[in-house]
């Protein structure tokens, strides 16, 4: 009788380890899934910051600023011009 005792005892010791391991794993892996959702926020910020700012910078009046001032372009004038109809074949 007493072998059964002392076999449940570190039967249930064991249990106990294990559960101790599986709740330390569990609160390792909440803390991990929370600091990768604080870092997803950080980056949907970024990426609407970003995506402000590169419809800003494409905006036509930017666009045509640039490459009238720093590209020194210019619409070309009217007789350069030149106009193609495709539904009439050209």
């Amino acid at each position: 009788m007493t072998r059964l005792t002392a076999l449940l005892a570190i039967l249930t010791v064991c249990c106990a380890l294990g559960v101790v391991a599986s709740q330390h794993n569990a609160r390792k892996l909440v803390t991990a899934i929370e600091r990768e959702q604080v870092h997803t926020r950080n980056l949907e910020v970024e990426w609407n910051q970003l995506d402000i700012e590169q419809q800003a910078v494409a905006a036509l009046p930017t666009v045509e600023r640039f490459a009238r001032g720093t590209l020194h372009m210019a619409a070309p004038a009217k007789g350069d011009q030149l106009t193609l109809n495709p539904a009439k074949g050209g």
